[in-house]
């Protein structure tokens, strides 16, 4: 099915960013994470409705096999014709900021050409995912299938492993981190959290490995 729905996209889509993505091949289930390639990808938004919300900065870091490359860190603000209004009290992006930002149409592509041949990794993923796609079927005509790693749903197995109830707040990217003893950054600064996921997605499959670590453990053990 994803392949047919794959096939149909590369008949329609003309030579570009959105099309490069997908003529990546998929990477294997049977990948092994100390090969995997991922991108940590964080987006602050006005909300959480790509319908009708937008996007405001992007930022992401690759993370080869069980290393991040620092060197391939991209971030944006993204220019929006709307007043960031409550949600600057999470993102603290002011309408000035925003204003001055970049376009869409120059970022996205930026974002895409650093995805492709890698596994999009995020902290409560479908976020990512949701204006991603929204994104690209609004310049593309097309949303892209993505293989997902899902820092948050980690989180998940591993405090539901240990503990009967999972109190509130505690799968939260800060939260999350600090189960592991990672260093607290300041939230919701895009680039910063891209990284925050980055390095609690190591300390995750570290502990998921066992006494064998994570470079026993492939993509099947972790992929959302």
């Amino acid at each position: 099915m994803a392949s047919r729905r794959r096939d149909r996209a590369l008949a329609s889509l003309p030579v570009g960013p959105l099309r490069a993505l997908i003529e990546q091949p998929t990477p294997d289930l049977d990948s092994p994470l100390s090969e995997l390639r991922l991108l940590a990808i964080d987006l602050e938004t006005t909300g959480l409705d790509p319908r009708k919300d937008h996007l405001l900065s992007v930022g992401y870091v690759a993370v080869d096999g069980l290393s991040i490359t620092l060197g391939t860190a991209g971030s944006a603000v993204i220019r929006a014709d709307v007043e960031v209004g409550q949600s600057a009290v999470v993102h603290g992006l002011t309408d000035d900021t925003v204003a001055a930002g970049q376009d869409l149409e120059e970022v996205l592509p930026e974002v895409l050409a650093a995805l492709q041949g890698r596994v999009l990794l995020a902290h409560f993923a479908s976020i990512e995912q949701r204006f991603l796609g929204a994104a690209c079927k609004r310049m593309y005509g097309h949303a892209p299938d993505y293989v997902v790693v899902d820092t948050f749903e980690l989180q998940q197995r591993i405090t539901t492993a240990a503990f009967r109830h999972v109190r509130e707040g505690a799968l939260r990217l800060d939260t999350s981190r600090a189960h592991f003893g990672l260093p607290r950054y300041k939230a919701h600064e895009a680039l910063t959290d891209a990284l925050a996921c980055a390095e609690l997605y190591l300390a995750q499959v570290t502990h998921l490995g066992g006494d064998g670590g994570a470079e026993g453990m492939t993509l099947r053990q972790v992929v959302s």
